[in-house]
């Protein structure tokens, strides 16, 4: 994955959130229930990395904004 930008954790209630998880399935349930309650811009795609088990997502959070 890319290294954070500094733009993502720039003030407090912003977050970037890595999910790793045994398949898409699961990583995509973790995102929609953050998202599900905070404003989110979420991800697509997971990735796989070479040797590693599972795959990874990375998705961003302002946990400033509750959703109702």
């Amino acid at each position: 994955m890319k290294p954070i930008s500094e733009v993502h954790v720039a003030e407090p209630g912003l977050a970037v959130v890595e999910v790793a998880a045994c398949d898409d399935q699961t990583a995509f349930a973790v995102q929609q229930l953050l998202a599900g309650r905070w404003a989110a811009a979420t991800a697509d795609t997971t990735t796989r990395a070479p040797g590693e088990p599972g795959v990874r997502l990375r998705f961003y959070l302002d946990v400033r904004q509750q959703l109702g």
